[in-house]
This record gives C-alpha cells, structure tokens and sequence, in this order.
C-alpha cells in the first residue's frame, strides 16, 4: 500500500478565528521587543531569544501553568507553539529557562512593559480615567504557619504576629492581613485600578496585607477623574492620596459617619458591581515569594486579563505596537 505525504505548515494548522490570533491581531509586540533588548544583552537564552520567552511567560499566565506544565504545553499544544514563535518541529524550552527569564527581565522593565500597552490604549480611546473602579483583594502566600509557630516557640517568641514573622518565615515580607473583624489571612494584598468606560485594568499594585485598601490606593489612584471605591477607602489616608492625584475619590461611607447618605451609597454600589468580575476569576494564592516577584505576577496577569478584554470588546481597527 502506497503511503501518501501531505506538507503542512504549523499557520496552516492555527484555526483564523482563535483567540490567540487574535491577541496577535492587538498587540505585534514591536514596543515589547525594543524593552527586552534593553535587558537581553549578549545572552540570548540558547538561541530561544527574550521575546519567544516573554510570549511564552504570557502563555503561563494566560492558561495558569506552573514552569513544568508551561513546558508541556509548548511541547504538545501546536497554538502554543505558533504564539511564541516556534516551528512545529523546534525543541521548545526546559521548565528552568523560565525563572531565569523572569528574573532578567524583572518587574520593574515589566512595569514600563505594562505601562506602554496601557498608554496605548488610552491613545487609543479604549481607556481615559474619566470614571474608575478601585478596589483591593486578598492573596494568600503557599506557606505552613505551623512550622513558623514552631520556630517562634524555640525562639522563645510569645506571639506568631506581624512582628515576628520575618523573623521566622520563608517569606520574609508576607503578613497577616484582616478583613472586618475577624477575617485574617497571610500574605498580600493586590490593589487595582480599572477603566469604567471599558472595564480594561489601568493600574495594578502588590503590597503586604497589613498595608489597608486606603494606604494602597496611592500605589493605583487614577490621575484624574472620580474613582468609586467601597467602606475601605472612606478614610483621610484614601482622600489624601486621591487629593494628591487630582481625582475624587467618591467612596462608601460606613454607617456610623457623619453625611452618611444611603441612597448615594446604593447607588455608588449599583455601579461598582459590574467591575467585581476583575478580582472574581483571579487566583487568591501566590505564587511565589516577596513582593517584587508577586508585582511581576500580577503586571502579567493585567496583561492577560486587558487582552482578553479587548477581544470582547472587539475593536475595530486596533494594533498596539
């Protein structure tokens, strides 16, 4: 029996209306690449190249993948392999490239990385400040409170609190963090700033979660414009930090202050709901140690989410260079 052959190229097996196509469509990475080159230098990562890892980093945190599932992934998934780069026969990368790849690159390039996809945007019209959505959640760091209760009690400490944990935890800058009164966890705290006109995040901060929703809002506050928060922010930390930005900070009043309105506070509620969906999907766990390395985390996560946004919203017309 005569055995046929059939020549296929991997775009040939890319289906035109998948949605990674389209985040291609969106954003050529052009601006990215010229950021990476700033950090590349001569090591160019076994002739994998910066931007190829950058892509598959974006993947990581686009499908939630540990460094060993990503591996996979690009092995297995031919969309994967399109995305980044690579051909349907190239070796793809071992699961430690990775963490090399973060740690050169870094939070603070990713920032600017971040920051220029949302300047883009704006230029664009998709995101303007007029109206925004603040608010913060809760991430808990992957740790066993028990070994560092244990190391307490050698140490001789009297309480496990915010104190002494960094004295005996792995993760030296996570905390205890309360909510009410008497929902605590250990770690962080994610803070976020998000266009009302598009629901596109605008900006995005990592702090320990003793740190308060209103002393957290300096590190997201919009530059202009009202941002609508909840109870949290109902405090002259808050109002200072939003008086400094030149925005007005149109916040919940708890129920014991004075100018309470109920009918505005309803209403402030009605319209901040529909922006929960920004926390409601994410993780609520780190995945990794120290703040620095949980912004770089979060920065991609942004990223993502602000990507699979506009291919909701399906913008005419739009590339993001």
């Amino acid at each position: 029996m005569s055995q046929q052959m059939i020549m296929v190229s991997l775009e040939e097996l890319v289906s035109s209306n998948h949605i990674y196509r389209r985040f291609c469509e969106l954003w050529n990475f052009e601006a990215v690449k010229k950021h990476l080159k700033l950090v590349e230098k001569d090591n160019n990562y076994k002739g994998y190249g910066l931007l190829r890892l950058f892509k598959c980093l974006l993947l990581q945190f686009m499908e939630d993948l540990s460094d060993r599932e990503l591996e996979r992934y690009l092995q297995e998934n031919m969309v994967g392999k399109w995305f980044c780069g690579f051909g349907l026969t190239d070796i793809t990368p071992n699961f430690t490239v990775f963490n090399k790849v973060r740690t050169r690159i870094g939070t603070k390039q990713l920032s600017k990385i971040f920051g220029e996809f949302r300047d883009q945007l704006k230029a664009q019209g998709y995101m303007n400040e007029v109206f925004s959505f603040v608010d913060a959640s809760h991430l808990i760091v992957k740790a066993n409170l028990w070994q560092e209760r244990d190391k307490a009690i050698k140490q001789k400490y009297d309480k496990l609190n915010n104190e002494v944990l960094p004295k005996v935890a792995i993760d030296k800058q996570a905390r205890i963090g309360c909510k009410g009164k008497d929902k605590y966890w250990y770690g962080y705290k994610k803070h976020a700033s998000v266009d009302m006109q598009s629901g596109l995040i605008n900006k995005v901060a990592i702090t320990p979660a003793n740190v308060t929703d209103a002393k957290g809002l300096r590190h997201v506050c919009p530059g202009q414009g009202a941002a609508y928060a909840d109870k949290g922010y109902c405090t002259n930390d808050a109002k200072q930090s939003a008086s400094k930005k030149g925005c007005y900070l149109a916040a919940i009043k708890k129920n014991n202050m004075s100018g309470k309105n109920k009918d505005k506070d309803r209403w402030y509620s009605k319209i901040r709901a529909p922006y929960e969906r920004v926390f409601s999907k994410q993780n609520k766990r780190t995945r990794y140690h120290g703040v620095a390395k949980n912004q770089f985390a979060a920065f991609m996560e942004a990223i993502c989410f602000n990507l699979k946004r506009l291919s909701v919203l399906d913008p005419p017309n739009l590339v993001l260079t």
